[in-house]
C-alpha cells in the first residue's frame, strides 16, 4: 500500500485535490473543482486512514476533504495542525449541566463508517441496535479508562471474578464503567477480541482482521455477531 498511499498523497497536494466517500463503500480521488472531473485514483478504507494520519484530512466546502497541510484560503478549511486528525468543534454538557465547546477529531470511528456502508442488496452493514451497542460500549470504556489508575491498555482493567489489576482504587464512577464493559464483551463470547478492536481500540476492520490472524473479509461476519451478541446484552432492539 506504500506507493498507493505516496501516490494518493501526491495526488491530494496537487491544487483542487480532494477525497470523498463512495457508495460502495470506498473513496474516490479527484482533481478538480467538482465532481465533474475524474476520479484518478480509487482508496480503500486502509488507505483513507493512512490519508487521515498522513498528510491530515479538513473537510472540504461541498463535500470530501482535503489535505489538511494544503487547506488553505482557497478551500475555506481550516489552517494546517497536528497531522492525524479531521478537527472540528464538538459541543457537550459538563458535570455542572453548562454547554461547553471545545475542539475535537471528528475523524469517523470505524464503526461510524461502517454503519454508512451498504452490501450488494443495499442493506446496511451495521443495523441501528448495533451501532446503538458498539457505540454504549465504546462510551463507558472511555469513562473506563479515564479512571486515575488505568491506563491505555485494556487488560489493565479488573476482571469479572478477579481482584483489581490496578495498582490503586479508581474513582467508583470509572470502576462501574469498566465492570460493565467486562460484563459486554464476555457476552460477546468469542467475537470479543474483534469487538473490543474496533469499538474500543478503533482499529479499522482490515486492521483487526490482520491483527487477530483472520483471512481478508472474514472479520465482519465475527464483527457482526459480536455486535448482535452486544446488543442483546443491552436490551438494545
Amino acid at each position: 500500500m506504500s506507493g498507493e498511499a505516496g501516490r494518493a498523497r501526491r495526488l491530494l497536494a496537487r491544487p483542487h485535490g480532494w477525497i470523498e466517500a463512495t457508495p460502495d463503500g470506498g473513496y474516490a480521488l479527484r482533481v478538480g473543482a467538482d465532481r465533474r472531473s475524474r476520479v484518478l485514483m480509487a482508496v480503500d478504507e486502509a488507505g483513507f486512514r493512512s490519508l487521515v494520519a498522513d498528510p491530515g484530512l479538513s473537510a472540504r466546502p461541498g463535500g470530501g476533504w482535503v489535505a489538511r497541510r494544503a487547506a488553505g484560503p482557497e478551500t475555506g478549511a481550516p489552517a494546517a495542525g497536528r497531522p492525524g486528525l479531521v478537527e472540528g468543534v464538538r459541543t457537550v454538557m459538563d458535570r455542572s449541566g453548562r454547554m461547553q465547546s471545545h475542539r475535537a477529531n471528528l475523524a469517523p470511528s470505524p464503526i461510524a463508517w461502517l454503519s454508512g456502508r451498504r452490501d450488494a442488496a443495499g442493506r446496511p452493514w451495521i443495523e441501528r441496535a448495533e451501532r446503538a451497542a458498539a457505540e454504549r460500549l465504546a462510551a463507558d470504556a472511555e469513562i473506563a479508562l479515564a479512571g486515575p489508575s488505568l491506563t491505555m491498555r485494556w487488560d489493565a482493567l479488573p476482571r469479572a471474578g478477579g481482584g483489581s489489576a490496578v495498582r490503586a482504587e479508581p474513582g467508583d464512577r470509572a470502576l462501574a464503567a469498566a465492570r460493565r464493559v467486562e460484563a459486554a464483551l464476555a457476552a460477546c463470547g468469542g467475537a470479543r477480541r474483534m469487538v473490543e478492536a474496533v469499538c474500543i481500540q478503533a482499529s479499522a476492520l482490515q486492521a483487526a482482521e490482520q491483527g487477530l490472524g483472520l483471512r481478508r473479509r472474514a472479520g465482519k461476519a465475527v464483527l457482526k455477531a459480536g455486535l448482535r451478541a452486544l446488543a442483546a446484552h443491552y436490551r438494545i432492539g
